[in-house]
């Protein structure tokens, strides 16, 4: 019995000591949890129940040069449901009416609605997706159904709203609007003008009420969000319209791999048109990359334009030169120059080889002026800044490469493969800047694609027109320039393209690119120049790469009838606009009859004046103003008048004219 009584002491001293043990660690526990760890779980019971929420900034709209919006700001909202939070009765007396909104707005049958709702139900389903990329007007609309009216704790409705970017002209233009993401196709104006268009966010502090419901604290914790500004681009929505469309008839006639257009204001460097193509899997097109701003390549003869600029401004040769194309081959350390004309062109102007696009006429031209000092030939397209990039407002400008002399990569081939767009690289619109020069009277300007940037009707930000060159050639060069460039449409390479309607003038292009690897061998189709030609308003570059050869390949073929659809639609089918000429300017036969009116009119005579001859309308205003009443029978001048002239006047007297 002692024994045993021993053995419950032990127990119970074990018991007590275990529980005076935990007792202990429990204090301890509580100690560390208020001295030493009490301020992280302060913080951790704040951040479940306190939490500074972003108040985001509305982004600011991108319009066109006519006040068009390319891009805006729109709330998207998506609908859930929680099955759970109705009450049964509310369920089951709604569920019907609920699902025939649902039909009549989605068009699915309204039995489809009743078994998914009544299964999210069964399933305690509290996230049941019923819509989405809803706008603001189908939001409110399904807002107001059965059950859903009745709010997101008796209805179960469910509400998540966000921003998106639309752009309210579907894809023309797009990669050059950009977008708000920051990778290298989304670099166009949104994110080269973020600092601007985004605005700044507002946060606001508030507090858990239940469950996945909050309030503001107080307004001191608030920061305000400011709104972004607005960008007015250079871009005409109509020319714009003109180019996508011509460029993406042609991109599908050809099955190209992708291609570009651009169309610039000569005057002041605005672009007003630019799209970029590229060829989907399924063959369909859209703005895939922005190749006119990021693709350098080399741009084979449109180049030949720098060449005959160097050639008559260095004072080397005349366009009357004449040189023989050596049955269309000449050869330079082993490697051979050719005409795309088999046989050559016989012996031929340096003019007439730049408007049939000789090769061989331009690479002897250039190679036998400037073999001796090829510095001076760099050096000039170094001047016109084609050896560095333009410093474009969009971001992920392509680099262009231009040899110089002395380099490792110079070789003695250089400078002739040069002369034919070869062993050089530029983008599409340092080209396009060249031949807008041409175009400007010599003044090379900056491509530029916002004008202005606003805040409601105040100005934050103003670009205007940045001169790149003042005067890349003499006035006497340009003349020359001009010539030849308008009979290449009229009689050379491009006369396909020729018009009596309208005048252009420019250059065609045709490269091989990958030509090293002839199983990667492809063309590059392009045609860069002005309209019209005796007053260029407008300077355009198109580019189609990979054309199918079996339909075409040539610059005059591919690209050049984009241009001249440009061209055409702008200054054919544009509605006219009639202009008052000379309001100063008098005709004798009104100036005659006025006067002969006044001085009837003034004379203080009492008597029926001689109305024989005159205009109806003058002697019927005559007659009234004398107090007289008329009478009219037909139209043209006075043949007869019923009282005889001299008569006098009398008082409520009428008169009868004949006119004829």
């Amino acid at each position: 019995m002692a024994v045993k009584n021993k053995n419950s002491n032990y127990r119970m001293y074990l018991v007590a000591f275990t529980m005076f043990v935990m007792a202990v660690l429990v204090m301890i526990k509580l100690n560390n949890i208020q001295w030493l760890e009490g301020d992280y779980y302060r913080k951790l019971a704040k951040e479940r129940t306190v939490k500074n929420f972003v108040i985001p900034a509305n982004k600011g709209n991108v319009y066109s040069a006519d006040g068009s919006l390319l891009a805006t700001s729109i709330p998207e909202y998506t609908i859930r449901f929680d099955a759970l939070s109705p009450s049964k009765e509310s369920f089951q007396e709604n569920i019907k009416p609920l699902s025939d909104s649902l039909s009549v707005m989605f068009g699915k049958p309204t039995g489809y609605y009743q078994s998914a709702l009544q299964k999210a139900r069964s399933n305690q389903n509290r996230y049941y997706l019923i819509a989405s990329k809803l706008s603001y007007t189908d939001y409110m609309r399904i807002k107001s159904f059965p059950l859903f009216n009745k709010g997101p704790y008796r209805g179960g409705i469910i509400v998540e709203q966000k921003t998106v970017r639309e752009h309210p002209i579907g894809l023309i233009a797009q990669r050059t609007i950009g977008y708000e993401r920051a990778d290298n196709d989304g670099k166009g104006l949104e994110y080269a003008f973020k600092e601007y268009i985004n605005g700044k966010n507002g946060h606001r502090m508030m507090q858990k009420i239940a469950k996945n419901q909050w309030k503001p604290i107080n307004d001191n914790n608030e920061l305000e969000p400011q709104d972004g500004y607005d960008i007015v681009s250079t871009i005409d929505v109509y020319i714009q319209d003109i180019a996508h469309h011509a460029l993406l008839k042609q991109l599908e006639y050809y099955q190209a791999d992708h291609g570009c257009v651009v169309v610039m204001e000569t005057k002041t460097g605005e672009i007003k048109a630019i799209s970029n193509l590229g060829r989907a899997n399924n063959g369909s097109y859209y703005e895939t990359q922005n190749y006119a701003v990021a693709e350098s390549h080399e741009p084979g003869s449109t180049f030949k334009l720098f060449d005959l600029i160097a050639l008559l401004e260095d004072e080397k040769v005349d366009t009357s030169k004449v040189y023989d194309t050596h049955d269309g081959v000449v050869e330079y350390y082993k490697r051979k120059v050719r005409d795309s004309r088999t046989g050559g062109y016989g012996k031929i102007s340096l003019a007439r080889g730049f408007e049939v696009s000789s090769n061989t006429v331009l690479v002897q031209a250039v190679y036998d002026n400037y073999k001796d000092n090829p510095k001076q030939f760099v050096d000039r397209i170094n001047s016109y800044g084609l050896n560095k990039p333009l410093g474009l407002q969009i971001i992920g400008e392509g680099k262009p490469y231009v040899p110089q002399p002395g380099d490792k990569k110079w070789y003695g081939t250089t400078l002739p493969w040069m002369a034919f767009g070869y062993n050089i690289s530029l983008t599409p619109l340092q080209t396009l800047a060249l031949y807008n020069a041409v175009a400007n009277d010599g003044v090379m300007v900056k491509p530029y694609f916002v004008k202005e940037i606003k805040e409601w009707n105040k100005t934050i930000a103003k670009y205007d027109t940045e001169i790149i060159n003042p005067k890349i050639a003499s006035d006497e060069t340009l003349d020359k320039v001009r010539a030849v460039l308008e009979n290449v449409v009229k009689k050379g390479t491009g006369s396909k393209l020729y018009s009596k309607d309208f005048s252009m003038a420019g250059k065609t292009g045709t490269a091989q690119a990958n030509y090293r690897d002839k199983s990667k061998l492809h063309y590059v189709s392009s045609f860069a120049g002005y309209f019209p030609a005796n007053n260029p308003k407008y300077s355009c570059i198109v580019i189609v790469h990979k054309p199918n050869v079996s339909a075409g390949y040539y610059g005059a073929d591919v690209a050049g009838p984009v241009f001249k659809r440009i061209a055409q639609k702008i200054y054919t089918d544009s509605p006219p606009t009639n202009h008052i000429q000379d309001l100063e300017k008098k005709i004798a036969i009104t100036e005659q009859t006025y006067n002969t009116y006044y001085k009837k009119v003034d004379k203080e005579d009492t008597s029926i004046p001689n109305l024989k001859g005159m205009d109806g309308m003058d002697a019927i205003a005559l007659l009234e103003n004398l107090g007289i009443k008329v009478n009219v029978r037909g139209i043209g001048r006075v043949t007869f008048q019923s009282i005889e002239p001299g008569k006098k006047i009398e008082k409520n007297q009428i008169i009868t004219l004949e006119l004829s």
